[in-house]
């Protein structure tokens, strides 16, 4: 292993410690009740190991599914498909988590921009369309014959119209432009922070305060589409609470894992490359340590940069 420049923070593991890490995942082989597998990390194909969870017991779901360009995932790859050919391939697995999924459940779609076509043409056969997220990604390349790529959505459904939406969890905390006061000189809908007028506002579905992994934050690793704590944060806090289960078919480096332990819901997320089951178990063990997410503090969702 290459020696890391001193303020590279990217989690990084030898051959070894990848063994000895993912050794500590599970591979299902029959149905298993809920205690079993209840914060876990399955290291198994989602194909397979998804028909092997219990019925009903997920309260949130966070999908973030290769998308539909070719791109390289530890050992395996994935292509680029037709759009009706990707859309089976979304159908192919998508319809095999209804049976998991409470009756109150929530469920979230990571996807780009063209992957985005097909999406609620397909989930919206199986679940209630809530709303669609769209997220600027700091680190998005420049074309020089189209427009930059810098944004991706979240499509955001429900299993029933009887679900949870936390609204007071996910309030940002902007400057005041225009500090009002009432009749009395009190602030209105603000308050003082740092000599500063702050005040918490209901978020939207466009999010300008994400910043992507990268090498100088600690919750990097070499994941190529890793999503960030906060993003996920954010999805959890608005659909569980303390206590719920959250659900992660394609858990890539384990960060919707991480995020759930560090906001104290449980957990189960299938990942079937070995490199990225050793990143999600030992991001785990580094939670138990270390329950911090990035810009979120004292219950608040900070504005980027702030």
């Amino acid at each position: 292993m290459q020696e890391k420049a001193s303020r590279n923070k990217t989690l990084c593991l030898t051959k070894q410690e990848q063994a000895d890490l993912a050794a500590r995942a599970i591979t299902l082989k029959k149905r298993e009740t809920l205690n079993k597998i209840k914060d876990s990390v399955i290291w198994q194909d989602m194909f397979e190991a998804i028909d092997l969870l219990p019925e009903k017991c997920v309260d949130l779901m966070i999908v973030d599914p290769p998308y539909n360009m070719t791109k390289n995932f530890g050992n395996s790859s994935f292509k680029t498909m037709s759009e009706q050919q990707y859309a089976k391939w979304l159908d192919s697995w998508l319809k095999k988590t209804v049976r998991i999924l409470k009756d109150n459940a929530s469920i979230y779609i990571c996807t780009d921009w063209k992957s985005s076509i097909s999406v609620p043409f397909v989930a919206g056969k199986y679940f209630c369309l809530q709303n669609r997220i769209s997220w600027e990604r700091e680190k998005g390349r420049g074309a020089a014959k189209n427009w930059k790529n810098c944004l991706e959505d979240i499509w955001f459904f429900t299993k029933s119209k009887d679900y949870k939406f936390n609204i007071d969890a996910v309030k940002v905390l902007r400057p005041v432009l225009a500090p009002y006061k009432d009749n009395k000189g009190k602030p209105k809908d603000w308050f003082e922070s740092k000599q500063q007028k702050m005040r918490l506002t209901c978020p939207s579905n466009i999010w300008t305060d994400i910043s992507v992994p990268f090498w100088s934050m600690a919750e990097n690793t070499p994941h190529p589409t890793q999503k960030p704590e906060k993003l996920i944060a954010k999805l959890i806090l608005a659909s569980s609470d303390e206590g719920d289960l959250v659900f992660d078919p394609f858990l890539g480096s384990g960060t919707t894992a991480v995020v759930a332990k560090k906001l104290k819901r449980h957990f189960i997320g299938i990942e079937k490359e070995k490199e990225y089951v050793a990143y999600a178990i030992k991001r785990l063990a580094m939670a138990n340590k270390n329950p911090e997410i990035q810009g979120f503090k004292d219950g608040i969702f900070c504005h980027r940069n702030m």
